[in-house]
């Protein structure tokens, strides 16, 4: 596994870890300001784990791809995703 992808898992486990204990916020009846900005915190790891699995993409299996002439499929991926994460 690449540097990418690590770094990519670390943040889903954290962000999991996150949610759980959002979830344990809301069982518990916690405030609900407390509740929506460990929200935002998990939604920020979620967006940074997408990034990087993003470049990891883009330097391997895109690079890849432009090389051997089949690049022009990858790119449409990416940018069908790009338009994905702008429209929210």
């Amino acid at each position: 596994m690449n540097e990418e992808r690590n770094k990519a898992l670390v943040s889903l486990k954290t962000s999991k870890g996150q949610i759980e204990g959002i979830i344990k916020m809301i069982e518990e009846g916690r405030y609900c300001v407390d509740i929506s900005n460990q929200i935002i915190a998990a939604q920020a790891l979620l967006k940074k784990a997408n990034m990087l699995i993003l470049k990891q993409h883009i330097h391997h299996c895109v690079k890849e791809a432009v090389i051997h002439d089949k690049g022009e499929e990858k790119i449409d991926e990416i940018i069908d995703i790009l338009e994905k994460i702008i429209q929210k």
